[in-house]
């Protein structure tokens, strides 16, 4: 069996020590490790690791998003495909599972607990009791995903502790998702077995979760970004804190990965051991992954960094494959097949109408940069009979459709989109993915939805007689088959011309994404109406 050597500065994390020497390779495995005394000026350190994702928000399907990952020094992530099963259920399963088949990068796949997240909206598909049991049953799935119903943990309900106990009888861990909770409600979500949590977005949220016992993901992706708050914590709790993104888009992607964060930290002067033992070594820990950490009979996943300070990416190993070289990826495009469900047809203007009422409107007021919305008042703009888009205001007219049956759009009302003209439409609307739009008018948001339907899904900026950009998503409306780079160009162009209609947002479409998950409080609109995350009800967009 051929042999490869990789010499360096080799950085140990779990021993604490760096030295020089030079590792052999053979069958995908260091088979020995030679010590010298040599002066080299590159290190090589344990690979990244994405400790919680959801790859379908990078808009690519596995082996795509893989093409990108490995030139940033990611060799595996903890992957959630609570996207597609939200679309298609076990086909949608299988399908990031055949087609992650035969990459050289680490996938660990997820059972998602939420399918759909709530019953309050119109998903593609459902995940009960017996198709957890079918993915705990399968040694592809690592954990039970994001368990994203604490109140059902809480209040112990039937079916969600069923999913639990099916996680720990076939040896799962099981990931959190409990944004905000704290005291005696967190005692009993933590009690019930739950181990991590990347939602937390307060300091002190965070070290309550870490004194009982949680491992806290510190989240920074395209549109929710937590590392700066949490960031602190980490040089005390380095050892039970792990580094994530939960959502990246393309444009987001093709420029840095958990790298990014890693960068970021050591300047920050959070010792280099520390950095990187989050970065690498406690997700291979916490979840028992097969990968690699530079130890003799270890996997060969490794990365070969300038230095320890700005690491810029050499050459990426995994399974003893060079995967990328000098910030390029080696691995080739795999062709993708195509899967979907979408049914929706074309709407009328007269659809998204909003008849005038007395008094003050209910407004979702989102925030840059977080899940979080809040609920605020303003009077509404009225027009020949109708409530519209308010742009002096900002208080901007927001419709989710079904896209998997024809029905009447869901319509509200958001401010701090900012947009001045035109409208934006993604089908990519978590947690199931029926179309979102925002827009300055009802023509223009009803083009912007019919470009989506068109497509069977997409993210797409439109405005009237001047200029449309779609970016068509044909694998579940969720992910591209084209290249990452045409498919970062495309979104990129989009995003743009979303910022040139007014939006200050630094993620104007991840944000959209966002507005209509309806786990995350205050107020939210699903595609049957306008939800009030506090009370878990559906309310009125009149305050009457």
């Amino acid at each position: 069996m051929k042999k490869q050597t990789y010499s360096g500065n080799i950085v140990d994390v779990v021993k604490n020590e760096i030295y020089s020497g030079t590792l052999v390779v053979s069958g995908g495995k260091i088979t020995e490790i030679i010590r010298d005394k040599k002066k080299y000026k590159t290190y090589l350190i344990p690979g990244f690791i994405d400790s919680h994702i959801h790859t379908e928000s990078s808009m690519l399907p596995p082996s795509e998003f893989a093409r990108v990952a490995v030139s940033h020094g990611t060799v595996a992530v903890m992957a959630d495909p609570h996207e597609i099963a939200n679309v298609l259920g076990m086909k949608g399963m299988k399908y990031m599972m055949d087609d992650a088949k035969g990459v050289p990068f680490h996938f660990f796949f997820s059972a998602p607990s939420c399918v759909p997240a709530t019953t309050f909206e119109t998903s593609g598909a459902s995940l009960g009791v017996a198709e957890i049991e079918e993915l705990c049953k399968n040694p592809e799935i690592k954990f039970l995903g994001e368990m994203m119903n604490f109140s059902g943990v809480i209040h112990g309900d039937s079916l969600v502790m069923e999913k639990i106990a099916l996680a720990k009888r076939y040896g799962k861990l099981v990931d959190g998702h409990s944004p905000g909770l704290r005291g005696p409600d967190l005692k009993k979500y933590v009690g019930a077995g739950i181990s991590t949590d990347h939602e937390a977005f307060q300091k002190d949220e965070a070290l309550e979760k870490l004194s009982l016992g949680m491992k806290i993901q510190i989240r920074e992706g395209s549109a929710v970004k937590n590392y700066e708050e949490l960031i602190p914590i980490a040089d005390e709790h380095y050892e039970n804190c792990m580094l994530c993104s939960d959502d990246k888009h393309p444009d987001d992607l093709v420029k840095s990965h958990i790298n990014e964060l890693v960068v970021r930290s050591v300047k920050k002067g959070i010792d280099v051991m520390k950095v990187l033992r989050m970065a690498s070594v406690n997700p291979i820990m916490h979840y028992g992954l097969p990968v690699g950490l530079l130890g003799l009979g270890d996997g060969a996943d490794f990365i070969e960094v300038s230095d320890l300070k700005k690491f810029s990416v050499l050459k990426t190993v995994i399974g003893g494959v060079v995967v990328a070289k000098n910030g390029k990826s080696a691995l080739k495009k795999k062709p993708a097949k195509l899967v979907n469900n979408f049914h929706a047809t074309a709407k009328k203007v007269s659809d998204f109408a909003v008849p005038s009422f007395e008094g003050e409107m209910k407004v979702i007021e989102a925030t840059d940069g977080s899940l979080i919305t809040k609920k605020i008042l303003a009077t509404p703009k009225i027009e020949k009979g109708n409530i519209i888009s308010d742009t002096k205001n900002d208080v901007l007219k927001m419709a989710v459709v079904n896209r998997y049956k024809n029905e009447k759009p869901a319509v509200a009302f958001i401010k701090n989109f900012g947009l001045k003209k035109g409208a934006i439409a993604s089908s990519v609307a978590h947690d199931s993915h029926n179309i979102v739009a925002v827009g300055t008018t009802d023509q223009e948001i009803c083009d912007a939805v019919n470009l989506i339907i068109k497509n069977k899904g997409g993210v797409c900026a439109v405005q009237k007689g001047k200029t449309s950009e779609v970016l068509p998503l044909p694998i579940a409306g969720l992910m591209s088959d084209d290249r990452f780079d045409i498919v970062a160009k495309k979104y990129t162009k989009i995003d743009k011309l979303a910022k040139t209609f007014g939006s200050k947002l630094h993620a104007p479409f991840m944000t959209l994404s966002f507005m209509a998950l309806l786990v995350i409080p205050e107020i939210k609109l699903s595609d049957k109406g306008l939800f009030d995350g506090t009370t878990f009800q559906f309310t009125n967009v009149s305050e009457k």
